[in-house]
């Protein structure tokens, strides 16, 4: 008889912090996406509980009665060091779904902590502590894959853990390094500051060449894919372009830079790039980090805004879109909204959406059809501001017909004793460039 397999995966008590900027709604909505985000991170959520604060400025977050709450699910002592005569905040929601097999092996808050506040709430519960932002650039730190990306988000890592070197140590403040009078912690503070400087100077060595290619695209037609994580950016990035782009069900799946031509391809051709997925209180410092990868959107012909329609809170998550593209600079780019995910939409849900959003393209993935309709409103977005002229190439000048086919649609071509006669459609600033050439 075979034993019964155990569940090692690890068990995290979530913590929402219910402040008065704060409306109920937003906050389960912020509390159902950090379960997301710790699943992604590999735990298994053990339960969940919150607790009403002014602000999450306290010595503890939470107030020591619901500090002991915790503690019952960790095995931690119940209590932190904080000076007695503090006021404690009430303990007001009970934990749901308990773990029964085992206790929590890790507390995650739903806001950001300081680093005496992890420290102080470990005190009291016994086991590691996590911020939503610790969570975010460890599932970042997890996916990277470029040596881009993954010096990007090392440089958050490091930015993050900096000020809590001192609240990580063991207490020891033993005198080390150069100088006289520089503590251990110091010292770590310093290497920090090293290794940020090197990391940085790696990355602008990366980012030149990144910037290169930019330039070269510059004049091409691109687009660049912008949403919330898990919209499905990946996924339209396959149906239109046929690459064997990483498409999973998980946040933060893609973080790398990827950039395919529209296909069939187009006369001239149309570059898609996907970018990494925005999400609520995305680190600061993450943002400042993918500064590079963010230029893909800012630098675009043509946004395509992905949204999951059949997602509740699609409009909230619209909004941080727009918010962090404010924040980068692209906010003022020519956009298409695509609302995606419409084979889990009803009809009515689609006919609201319609009348909500008439300029927007409501389609799926799944559906030829619908990558079809998007296709040629992307086509007709770079055409649109097309003049026809008819072009006689000399002999003589055969070079420049390459690069008319590269950035001009060819109607037709005939071959007459001057030289080839092309009709084409093409922007005017291409025209110029080719008459420039053929001079």
């Amino acid at each position: 008889m075979e034993s019964p397999q155990t569940n090692t995966q690890p068990k995290a008590l979530l913590v929402s912090i219910r402040t008065p900027k704060l409306t109920d709604t937003e906050s389960q909505e912020s509390m159902i996406e950090l379960e997301r985000l710790v699943t992604t991170l590999g735990f298994e959520v053990a339960g969940t509980m919150s607790q009403r604060q002014p602000n999450t400025f306290g010595f503890t977050v939470v107030g020591e009665g619901k500090l002991v709450e915790i503690a019952q699910l960790t095995a931690g002592k119940g209590h932190s060091d904080k000076e007695k005569g503090d006021s404690v905040a009430p303990s007001e929601t009970p934990v749901s779904a308990a773990a029964p097999e085992g206790l929590a092996t890790v507390v995650i808050f739903d806001c950001e902590l300081s680093p005496s506040q992890i420290r102080n709430v470990e005190t009291a519960v016994g086991v590691p502590v996590l911020d939503r932002t610790g969570v975010i650039i460890e599932i970042f730190s997890r996916h990277a894959k470029t040596k881009s990306a993954r010096l990007q988000v090392e440089m958050a890592r490091q930015t993050y853990l900096a000020p809590r070197l001192r609240e990580m140590g063991t207490g020891k403040e033993h005198y080390a390094g150069r100088g006289s009078g520089e503590t251990g912690v110091e010292t770590e503070k310093r290497k920090v500051r090293d290794h940020l400087a090197e990391l940085r100077h790696e990355l602008q060595a990366v980012q030149r060449d990144e910037e290169k290619r930019r330039t070269k695209r510059a004049e091409q037609f691109c687009i660049a894919l912008v949403g919330y994580t898990n919209a499905g950016k990946s996924s339209l990035m396959r149906a239109l372009t046929g690459s064997d782009v990483l498409v999973e069900n998980k946040l933060f799946a893609t973080l790398d830079t990827t950039v395919r031509a529209l296909q069939p391809e187009t006369q001239p051709r149309i570059l898609i790039t996907d970018t990494v997925g925005f999400i609520h209180k995305l680190p600061h410092d993450l943002v400042a980090s993918f500064q590079s990868t963010l230029d893909e959107a800012r630098s675009a012909s043509l946004l395509l805004y992905v949204v999951d329609a059949a997602d509740r809170n699609f409009r909230s998550q619209l909004a941080v879109v727009r918010e962090v593209l404010a924040e980068i600079g692209a906010d003022k780019s020519p956009y298409l909204l695509i609302l995606n995910k419409a084979d889990c939409l009803s009809e009515w849900q689609k006919q609201v959406l319609t009348a909500e959003y008439p300029d927007a393209v409501l389609t799926s993935t799944r559906s030829p059809e619908d990558m079809q309709n998007v296709r040629e409103r992307v086509i007709h977005f770079f055409e649109k501001d097309m003049i026809e002229k008819e072009i006689l190439v000399p002999y003589k000048a055969q070079g420049v017909i390459s690069e008319m086919r590269l950035n001009m649609k060819i109607l037709s071509e005939s071959f007459t004793a001057e030289g080839v006669r092309l009709l084409v459609r093409s922007r005017p600033i291409d025209l110029q460039r080719l008459s420039k050439m053929m001079k």
